[in-house]
């Protein structure tokens, strides 16, 4: 009688079902985390795409902005410039009158217009009658100089709103001497006569010798400023009315003086 067959364990067969399914488990698992965080990171990516766009536009709205402001700004500077005209004699050109008449003598020299006036006179010289040396509501200034040290003692400098009226002077000027003890003046010419309007006024910002000053007329309406090398010494109001006029110059006694850099600012 044959023997009778064994019977298999099933345990081989479950332990290998369960090891197949640990790592059917364990692969699903690794699968969800992969797809996770290759989620978050599209994400993030996405978030951070759209941080950069964000930024890019609101640089381009800030650049934006910016652009229209410079625009603004460089138009208002434009503005601001076109409205305003300047002229300079540097008296390269001979345009001012020359010769010698009984009060003195004018002449160019060096770039620069000279006047000598004779001795207990003086002499007023209007620019030419050209509308860039008009002087209403304009700043004008000149370098002036005592050529050989000797003062007019009686003062020289700049003439403002500068009019010929029956054949009479008609004008303020602004006068220095910078001899010993400096000093400036300011005198009203009204029909051909001279009368003060400020009397000496001593200055120490006045260079005395043969130095170079710069005196200057800032003029709006009938409000006059006066500077000395920069500073300011005095204000007048144009009690005469004149109010527009040429620039000039005044020089007066002996000695030799010379004016250049002439500006008139509108």
């Amino acid at each position: 009688m044959p023997p009778a067959p064994q019977k298999r364990s099933v345990w081989p067969w479950l332990l290998g079902i369960g090891v197949v399914l640990v790592f059917i488990v364990i692969g699903l698992v690794i699968l969800i985390f992969a797809i996770t965080k290759i989620t978050n990171t599209n994400n993030s990516n996405r978030l951070a795409n759209a941080n950069t766009n964000t930024n890019r536009n609101a640089n381009r709205n800030t650049n934006s902005n910016r652009s229209a402001n410079d625009n603004l700004n460089a138009n208002d500077n434009a503005n601001t410039r076109s409205s305003l005209t300047s002229f300079t004699d540097d008296f390269s050109d001979e345009t001012w009158w020359t010769g010698t008449m009984a009060s003195g003598r004018t002449w160019y020299d060096n770039d620069e217009y000279h006047m000598h006036a004779t001795a207990g006179r003086y002499i007023v010289m209007y620019s030419p009658d050209k509308p860039e040396y008009h002087d209403e509501n304009s700043t004008v200034r000149v370098q002036l100089k005592s050529v050989d040290g000797d003062v007019p003692e009686t003062g020289y400098g700049l003439v403002v709103h500068g009019e010929m009226k029956n054949n009479n002077l008609e004008d303020y000027s602004f006068l220095i001497y910078n001899g010993p003890s400096p000093k400036y003046k300011i005198v009203l010419h009204r029909a051909g006569n001279e009368s003060k309007v400020v009397d000496w006024t001593s200055s120490s910002t006045i260079r005395t010798g043969t130095t170079p000053n710069q005196i200057e007329v800032r003029i709006r309406d009938k409000k006059m400023d006066y500077y000395i090398n920069g500073n300011f010494v005095t204000s007048v109001v144009d009690e005469a009315g004149y109010k527009r006029g040429r620039v000039g110059f005044y020089t007066s006694d002996k000695g030799e003086v010379a004016f250049d850099d002439l500006e008139v600012n509108k």
